[in-house]
């Protein structure tokens, strides 16, 4: 299943994921593959992604570039102020205001 991360100002991660858990407004609910398609708005929490084989891109904020990685299971998890998440064919866009990592 692969993921975009997307804030207002930079792509926040992208690549291959084993899951992903959300803070939905109504609870938290994790995206596995073959999800049921879904669009759904999110709250203030943390998004936790589980990294699939494969390169993946993500955004360091220390060093503050757009590395790649090619790591398996590894964990990341971002802190986000709310946003809206998208499931379509193994294909998850989440669009995320008030990122931290």
């Amino acid at each position: 299943m692969n993921i975009t991360i997307l804030t207002p100002d930079k792509e926040i991660f992208h690549g291959a994921v084993v899951s992903v858990k959300v803070p939905g407004t109504l609870g938290e609910f994790q995206v596995l593959r073959n999800h049921a398609p879904i669009v759904s708005s999110l709250g203030k929490g943390t998004v936790t992604l589980v990294t699939a084989g494969g390169e993946h891109r993500y955004y360091d904020q220390e060093s503050s570039t757009i590395m790649s990685g090619t790591e398996k299971d590894k964990t990341l998890t971002f802190q986000i102020s709310g946003g809206f998440i998208e499931v379509l064919n193994n294909e998850v866009s989440l669009l995320a205001r008030g990122l931290k990592k």
